[in-house]
């Protein structure tokens, strides 16, 4: 059994078979030679009964005298009580972060989140968690790996609030499914950026605009009439979005003036609508087969995605600003001056936590302000 050498490895002959030489001064580290041609090195030894290889690299890539010291040191490891080659094993067949979100949205959120949930954990992990931390081992992963990926991404802090979100939900998983040791979540103790709730409101004159554009649309044929259809009934309803897009005919109750709808953001509730509603809803066609109020293109579906035709009629109206969910704002804000109090408008939007309707406080102010000021106005007068 010789001293292996660079001179030894090159020489060697090339056989059937692949064989290993093994080294004279150093116990179980050798030189493999294949078929091939190839050689590389790799060094042996025994845990309890069994006799494990690890393989080292390559010849030509690693030296041998490089190949000689990793062996050393694995060696060494090994007389410490650890299995390097057990370890390196464990961690190539271990999930990444981009596998463990795979198996979050397929074995978790498809059968337990909302639709759109899952649509937003397959967006978050496509646009921004795979090609940045994608190909980290779950195992291996520590808060300032998180906290680097977060503060990445800190021109955008809706989205890397989102995405913090979905990994501590997967990390949550991962513990559940032995994949981590319990409590040590990485994103836990990472803070949220401040994020500013964005309130917009359609004046009187944006919406005259808005409901010129969509009759200008509606007879000119420009925009299809499933999406000047769900777009009225949005604007009429206060309706998520979601909501209106998957309603089905069998929810619409004419005369009861309502929308049953059994799964919506905050569970089954039931919607009142008015009669600008329910004529917007006598007037849409059932088509044979379709259970969908918003009808798709494609027979038996309905109207996936709504925004490249809501982008085209706003910029028309000349509100390119306006987001569709404003339209749910517009339609509280409208409650609002009214004189329409918070628990009424609670229950108009469907919310079943205070504190959400508690944004458009500050808007009930205004009709009393007008009522104030009528009243000092009158008393004004009075005393001449």
């Amino acid at each position: 059994m010789p001293k292996i050498t660079k001179r030894l490895v090159e020489s060697a002959e090339v056989r059937d078979k692949d064989y290993i030489i093994f080294d004279s001064e150093i116990p179980g580290f050798g030189a493999r030679i294949l078929p091939s041609g190839k050689r590389s090195y790799l060094v042996q030894y025994r845990i309890g009964r069994k006799f494990r290889r690890m393989s080292l690299g390559l010849h030509g890539i690693l030296t041998t005298e490089k190949a000689r010291g990793e062996a050393i040191k694995v060696l060494g490891r090994v007389k410490d009580g650890d299995d390097p080659a057990g370890a390196r094993e464990k961690a190539r067949n271990e999930l990444t972060i981009d596998d463990l979100c795979r198996r979050v949205i397929d074995e978790h959120a498809a059968q337990h989140c909302k639709p759109g949930t899952v649509v937003g954990y397959r967006y978050y992990a496509k646009a921004y968690i795979r090609s940045r931390i994608g190909h980290l081992r779950v195992g291996e992963v520590e808060r300032s790996d998180i906290a680097k990926f977060h503060h990445d991404l800190r021109h955008t802090p809706i989205q890397a609030n989102r995405c913090l979100q979905f990994l501590s939900k997967a990390f949550n998983l991962a513990e559940v499914w032995g994949l981590r040791t319990d409590g040590t979540n990485p994103c836990r103790h990472i803070k949220k950026y401040p994020e500013k709730k964005r309130e917009r409101y359609l004046t009187k004159d944006e919406l005259a605009r808005l409901g010129e554009v969509l009759r200008q649309s509606e007879q000119e044929g420009i925009e299809s009439q499933s999406a000047i259809n769900a777009l009225r009934l949005l604007i009429f309803t206060g309706c998520r979005l979601s909501e209106i897009m998957t309603l089905k005919w069998d929810y619409v109750d004419f005369e009861g003036s309502a929308l049953h709808l059994p799964d919506s953001k905050t569970g089954a509730k039931t919607v009142h609508i008015g009669a600008p509603a329910l004529q917007v809803l006598s007037k849409i066609e059932r088509i044979e087969d379709n259970p969908w109020v918003i009808t798709g293109k494609n027979p038996g579906a309905h109207l996936t995605d709504l925004q490249p035709p809501w982008r085209r009629i706003r910029k028309r109206a000349g509100i390119a600003d306006v987001r569709i969910h404003d339209l749910r704002h517009t339609f509280a804000s409208t409650a609002v001056s009214a004189g329409h109090g918070l628990p009424m408008i609670g229950k108009l939007l469907g919310h079943t936590q205070v504190q959400t309707t508690a944004r458009y406080a500050h808007l009930a102010a205004d009709p009393v302000k007008l009522a104030a000021n009528a009243v000092a106005g009158f008393l004004q007068d009075a005393l001449g």
